[in-house]
């Protein structure tokens, strides 16, 4: 079985879907593996570093000719799939609702497509789960550039000029990136308070040494969807929690902001009158720009100022850390065909419960069901 890893393409991409550390691993395993030169180099990477872990370097086409399986960060064009084997795998984040268009064209050319980022959140897929490792950096590198952005300390300062008093940190989403920003503007000195529309997180923000700041008494609390993600909140709920992070966010010095609902346009959380609200010098995050974002004028990496306060937001957060995440999207890969590499027939045969969840098209069809209809 031939593992091919291409450069990626993608406007200001800077990861890449394998390291030597990977390559290694999915050689012991009786994989050959070809990597198009350069496609590490914006990852801290280089062509000399993948040869020696034994991979084959080459051209694109040279690279993706005769591949059974074509790895990425985000999904190759379909012109860059051209001499790869009939019914080739592509396993990458594929973005099958914002690229459609590119999901009917792996259909039609037989390739079997992997949308890694509908990994199930199950016990067993946590080692391969990408959501999940890419925004724990993503929650770290959030509060790191807004301290550089703040232009004040984070922590509180006793000196004989006199005290500087603690940042106060608001994270609002307290998913994976939410739980990371917690636990670094901690750990800079930050007072920390977060909120999620999931009652479940209010134990995981308290062991965090964080405030939780919750809306009580309010129907549609929960808020808990399908696979651990949020879903909706009511509107009775809505309403309550708008009135209460009002007052709340007039108070802090960075507000971080991380809510996503898959498959749909992210939530607004800060509206302009929130914004106005804040003391000049603020810092907002908005982690979710790329899907609409959650403040109200954020534009993707675009710094906003808006009523004095910093607007802040990356379209590919993860790429600001391009060695770390390629790191541990390379690792969330190999796990994932690890985990089926079928010894006998050479390649990895999935199972239902996990091939369903992540499969998008075979046999020259688009067949996921979120897909159909």
């Amino acid at each position: 079985m031939k593992i091919a890893i291409l450069k990626e393409t993608a406007p200001g991409e800077t990861r890449v879907a394998a390291t030597p550390e990977t390559v290694k691993k999915f050689i012991a395993l009786g994989a050959s593996v070809a990597v198009e030169k350069g496609a590490g180099l914006t990852a801290s990477v280089s062509d000399a570093d993948y040869e020696a872990a034994g991979a084959n370097l080459g051209t694109a086409a040279a690279t993706v000719k005769d591949a059974g399986i074509i790895l990425g960060v985000q999904g190759p064009t379909p012109k860059a799939l051209k001499g790869a084997a009939p019914g080739a795998w592509i396993a990458a984040g594929l973005d099958p609702f914002g690229q459609r268009a590119r999901v009917d064209a792996y259909a039609e050319g037989g390739f079997e497509a992997l949308a890694m980022e509908f990994m199930p959140r199950i016990t067993r897929a946590q080692s391969m789960d990408i959501l999940s490792s890419q925004s724990n950096l993503s929650g770290y590198k959030a509060v790191i550039d807004s301290a550089g952005a703040f232009g004040r300390a984070f922590p509180m300062m006793m000196t004989a000029a006199g005290t500087i008093s603690a940042a106060r940190v608001f994270i609002m989403g307290v998913g994976v990136a939410g739980l990371q920003a917690i636990a670094t503007a901690r750990r800079l000195g930050a007072i920390v308070s977060a909120t999620d529309v999931r009652s479940a997180t209010k134990e995981q923000i308290e062991s965090l040494g964080a405030k939780a700041i919750f809306v009580e008494k309010v129907a549609g609390i929960e808020g808990e969807g399908a696979g651990g993600y949020a879903t909706e909140m009511s509107e009775e709920y809505k309403a309550a929690q708008a009135e209460l992070v009002s007052a709340h966010i007039a108070k802090q010095d960075i507000v971080i902001t991380t809510a996503l609902i898959p498959g749909r346009a992210a939530p607004r959380l800060v509206s302009d009158a929130q914004i106005a609200s804040m003391k000049p010098g603020s810092i907002l995050f908005d982690l979710a720009v790329a899907q609409g974002g959650n403040v109200e004028g954020s534009v993707p990496d675009e710094v906003v100022v808006k009523h004095g306060v910093k607007i802040i937001g990356y379209s590919n957060t993860p790429a600001h850390l391009a060695a770390d995440s390629s790191a541990l999207f390379a690792r969330n890969l190999f796990n994932f065909l690890s985990a089926f590499w079928d010894k006998e027939a050479g390649k990895p045969v999935l199972d239902v419960e996990i091939g369903d969840a992540i499969r998008l098209t075979q046999g020259g069809k688009v067949v996921h069901e979120r897909l159909l209809g």
